[in-house]
C-alpha cells in the first residue's frame, strides 16, 4: 500500500514508540529531540517530518535552519541522524513510507541537510534512494569518522590483549603506583557531576556547548538505568572524570576529561580502562561507540572504524534550490559520492 500523499496535522509530533533500524541508541527516541527543542535547539521552528505506508509510518526530526531549509534535529552531543519508524512493517514498506516522507517535505521545503549520518543498517544509501525516488536532487558524501568497539564474543581480557602495547603497559605501571583513586557511579550524582563540570573547565577541550542540556541529557538516562559515569582523583582531588550510558548491548562513550597537570599519573587512562572493564564484565556490552570524531587516541581502544555521511538534498522545484544545488554538485566532482 503506498502513502497517500497528503499531509497529516500539523500538530503531527514523533511517537514515543518510534524506533530506528537496527541497535538502539539514546539519541533516537522521542524525549531526546524533545530535549533539544526545551534547550534552543530548534528555535525557528521544529518539524516531525511523517510518511506512510500500509500500518508502519516513518519519521524524521527536523529543524528550520531558514525559511526553505530543514535539517535533522541534531547537536554537538549527537553521535547519528537516523529514520525512525514505528508500526509493524512488511517487506518494502518502510522504505516507502521514507519515500511518502520525503515526498510530503517536498511541500514545505527547498533544500534538506542531514549529518551525521552513520554508514549502519543501510544508511546512508537508504535515505538516498528514498529521496531520489521521491523527487529530490541528492548529494551524499563522507564527512567525518566514527570509531567503535565490536567485541563479537571477545572477553574484556581476550580484547584487552588486543589493545596496543603501550596502552596496555601504561595501564599496568599507572595502576601499580596506586596514585588515582577511580570510582563508578550507575546513577547520577550531583557532586560527582559537578566534579565533571570543574575538570572540564579546568580541561584542554573548548568551552561546553551547553552545560545545561548535558546535565538534563544525564538526569533522564540516569532515570532509564543507563547511566554510566566514573571519577579520577588523586589526594582526594578530582583530576578525570567520563560520562557513558550503556543501552541495546552498547556502551556510548559521551564526555570525557581531565586535568591537563594530572597528565603524569594517566587518570583518564585509568578511569577508561576502569568504564571499559565494567560495561564489557557487568552490564555484558558487545559494542561500544566513541562517537564522532577521528581523533588518535580513539584508536588505541576501538577496532572498527567507519566514515559519517553528510546528505544534501534540493527540492528541483523550488527555484531556490538551484543555485545551491548546482555549487553542491560541482565540489562532489570531486569527491567520491552516492
Amino acid at each position: 500500500m503506498q502513502g497517500n500523499g497528503e499531509d497529516h496535522a500539523n500538530d503531527d509530533t514523533l511517537p514515543a514508540t518510534a524506533r530506528a533500524v537496527g541497535f538502539a541508541s539514546p539519541f533516537d527516541r522521542a524525549e531526546w529531540f524533545d530535549l533539544l527543542a526545551a534547550h534552543g535547539f530548534a528555535e525557528q521552528g521544529r518539524h516531525d517530518a511523517r510518511g506512510d505506508c500500509g500500518a508502519v509510518s516513518a519519521w524524521l526530526p527536523l529543524r528550520l535552519e531558514k525559511p526553505g531549509h530543514v535539517s535533522g534535529l541534531t547537536c554537538w552531543y549527537s553521535f547519528a541522524i537516523r529514520p525512525l519508524y514505528d508500526g509493524p512493517a512488511h517487506p518494502g514498506e518502510r522504505g516507502e513510507a521514507l519515500r511518502d516522507l520525503f515526498a510530503r517535505l517536498r511541500g514545505r521545503a527547498a533544500r534538506l541537510t542531514l549529518y551525521p549520518v552513520p554508514a549502519i543498517d543501510g544508511l546512508p544509501g537508504d535515505l538516498a534512494i528514498a529521496l531520489r525516488a521521491a523527487g529530490w536532487w541528492v548529494k551524499a558524501a563522507p564527512a567525518g569518522d566514527r570509531h567503535w568497539l565490536d567485541l563479537a564474543g571477545l572477553t574484556h581480557d581476550l580484547w584487552w590483549d588486543g589493545r596496543p602495547g603501550a596502552l596496555r603497559n601504561t595501564v599496568k605501571r599507572k595502576a601499580k603506583k596506586g596514585v588515582v583513586d577511580i570510582a563508578l557511579f550507575t546513577r547520577f550524582d550531583a557532586d560527582a557531576w559537578a566534579a565533571y563540570e570543574t575538570i572540564y573547565a579546568a580541561s584542554w577541550k573548548p568551552e561546553e556547548g551547553d552545560p545545561a542540556l548535558l546535565r538534563a541529557f544525564a538526569e533522564a538516562e540516569s532515570a532509564r538505568g543507563t547511566f554510566r559515569m566514573g571519577l579520577a582523583r588523586i589526594d582526594g582531588t578530582p583530576v578525570a572524570a567520563q560520562y557513558w550510558t550503556v543501552e541495546d548491548g552498547t556502551a556510548f562513550i559521551h564526555k570525557l576529561a581531565h586535568v591537563e597537570d594530572s597528565l603524569k599519573a594517566s587518570p583518564g587512562t585509568l578511569l577508561s580502562a576502569a568504564l571499559f572493564r565494567h560495561v564489557i564484565e557487568v552490564d555484558g556490552v558487545t559494542r561500544a561507540d566513541f562517537g564522532t570524531g577521528n581523533d588518535a587516541y580513539k584508536r588505541d581502544w576501538m577496532n572498527r572504524h567507519d566514515r559519517l555521511w553528510r546528505i544534501e538534498a534540493f527540492n528541483p522545484a523550488r527555484l531556490a534550490a538551484w543555485g545551491p544545488a548546482s555549487k553542491a554538485f560541482a565540489r562532489s566532482l570531486l569527491r567520491k559520492d552516492i
